[in-house]
């Protein structure tokens, strides 16, 4: 009850507080997401490794792609994905390989090597070449023979991979990636996910009270719920509505949202603790991204109601227009590569990353969406 008195208040401030704000248009935000994905390919033209921070900014780009039919986004993850040799980790010896945190090419079953198969299955879908989805298949049909449930250690894990089942079972039928894919999920509410907070902390190492906030209060990092938020978006995109465990999955996306809604600030970002302001003060653009992404994303789907949630989304649009996009196209403010809120830790306008990148996009393109049904595509 004092949840929803909290996020009745928010909604009432934040509906006053956007009326006051200028209203983006599909121009506009469809500018916004070319400036930025030109500026990142035209200043990284060479391709680095697959593992999952580059494999983040992909899935953002192939999401651009598939909105602007910009040929040049998909080259660019094309050619990423021939560099890589359409894998991720790549030994061939399956008795070493390992899923606890590794960069090296025996941590096969890490899912920071796995999110590049989402981006080798969308190329997939536009030219059905086998070896697009070899490796990927060959993987994930290893680790479901295994006896282990547990590779979901990770906040990040499962945006990393949820929804690469979700895309195997889309593009094969076998239901054991769904069967499989709620078996693991079931793992990791088991040991990350509060019930009554409707978050997840970043790992067990950070459940409460075992780990405090620098005031003493739960400490939810807000790239860490993003990364689930929008992962949950992502397989409910995909999932079959007769899944015998679609409700718990939207139950889970629903309880993160209502959660979420009063933690924005009056600015429009989200803090890297979201429950305690104070340990890390100050916009961070890559969990505000995935939430203004999800948030969308739900709006758009019929899954969160547009009257409560839409004026926090707008909220985080208007931040990541307007303050995190730099007149270059370069996307600030992003905390770097980490697993939690940092005190102290400096966080600026220069601070970008290719995974805060991805996030921006996939956020431009569910604000475009709406926007087009909406019909405000005239004005930028």
């Amino acid at each position: 009850m004092r949840l929803y008195r909290f996020v009745s208040f928010f909604l009432l401030f934040a509906t006053s507080a956007l009326r006051a704000q200028p209203q983006p248009t599909a121009a506009g935000v469809l500018e916004a997401i070319q400036r930025v994905n030109d500026h990142w390919q035209t200043t990284n033209p060479t391709h680095g490794r697959a593992f999952w921070d580059n494999a983040a900014y992909h899935t953002g780009n192939m999401e651009a792609y598939f909105l602007t039919k910009n040929d040049a986004y998909r080259a660019y993850s094309e050619a990423w994905a021939e560099h890589n040799e359409w894998k991720g980790a790549k030994s061939d010896d399956k008795a070493s390989w390992k899923y606890s945190y590794g960069e090296t090419d025996d941590y096969v079953l890490f899912g920071d090597w796995q999110i590049c198969f989402q981006t080798y299955i969308d190329l997939y879908t536009l030219k059905p070449v086998p070896e697009r989805i070899t490796r990927a298949k060959e993987v994930m049909s290893y680790e479901m023979s295994t006896d282990r449930n547990d590779y979901w250690w990770w906040a990040d894990g499962l945006y990393m991979v949820m929804p690469v089942m979700t895309k195997l079972y889309k593009l094969t039928g076998d239901k054991q990636y769904l069967e499989k894919l709620h078996e693991y999920f079931t793992y990791a509410n088991s040991i990350m996910y509060d019930r009554d907070a409707k978050l997840y902390y970043r790992d067990a190492k950070y459940v409460y009270p075992k780990h405090k906030s620098a005031n003493g209060q739960k400490d939810f990092w807000a790239r860490g719920d993003g990364w689930v938020f929008a992962g949950l978006a992502k397989v409910l995109n995909d999932l079959p509505k007769n899944d015998p465990h679609h409700a718990e999955y939207v139950a889970k996306f629903t309880g993160m949202a209502e959660a979420i809604l009063p933690a924005q600030q009056a600015d429009g970002y989200w803090t890297r603790s979201m429950l305690d302001p104070a340990h890390a003060p100050g916009p961070e653009t890559s969990g505000t991204a995935f939430f203004t992404y999800g948030l969308l994303w739900g709006i758009n789907n019929g899954y969160l109601d547009k009257k409560t949630y839409l004026p926090a989304a707008q909220k985080g649009w208007t931040y990541l227009s307007t303050v995190a996009l730099q007149s270059d196209g370069a996307v600030g403010y992003v905390q770097p590569i980490g697993e939690k809120a940092i005190p102290g830790q400096v966080v600026n306008a220069k601070s970008t990353t290719n995974f805060g990148v991805g996030a921006f996009l996939l956020a431009g393109c569910e604000m475009y969406r709406f926007l087009e049904k909406k019909g405000v595509s005239k004005r930028k």
